[in-house]
């Protein structure tokens, strides 16, 4: 596998937003519906959480972010994530090598634990996550809604060794 990671930029933001709308389409990564343009992502860019990008036979072929995960002080270093891959680019390693990089740019910037929530049957996600030293905590019932249908999640989280 020929990939490297490295932080995201500007002009990343159109492949960004085009590999997170696949997952939206997909509807197995995110309770969200509305796809994010170039613009939505040019702001994750912007803003104080590093997004990583991996590219791949020279494309951008997938992504990992981070944000505040609540705003509360006990919560500081905290930080929730996602991690995505392109559609034509999954079973390639790509997204352990986007969480490699974020975890590296998370303990760089003082997080110390990173967490998110996966879809219960979204088993190519929760494989992932373990392999990189993810630990499913538990999982919360009827989170969230998709198409009409309340969801069931998995809580994951990851400590980072400064």
């Amino acid at each position: 596998m020929n990939a490297r990671a490295r932080p995201a930029v500007a002009a990343d933001a159109a492949a960004i937003a085009s590999i997170y709308n696949q997952g939206i389409e997909d509807r197995v990564a995110t309770f969200e519906t509305r796809p994010r343009a170039v613009g939505d992502v040019e702001g994750w860019i912007a803003g104080p959480y590093p997004v990583v990008v991996v590219e791949s036979a020279g494309e951008i072929a997938a992504f990992a972010s981070a944000q505040l995960y609540r705003p509360r002080d006990c919560y500081a270093g905290i930080w929730e994530f996602s991690v995505y891959v392109a559609r034509d680019s999954r079973g390639r390693k790509l997204g352990s090598v986007a969480l490699a990089a974020l975890k590296a740019e998370a303990i760089r910037h003082g997080a110390g634990k990173l967490v998110s929530r996966v879809f219960l049957e979204n088993q190519a996600s929760r494989r992932l996550l373990a392999r990189n030293g993810f630990r499913e905590v538990g999982v919360y019932l009827k989170h969230g809604r998709l198409d009409g249908a309340w969801r069931d999640v998995v809580i994951v989280e990851c400590l980072l060794d400064p």
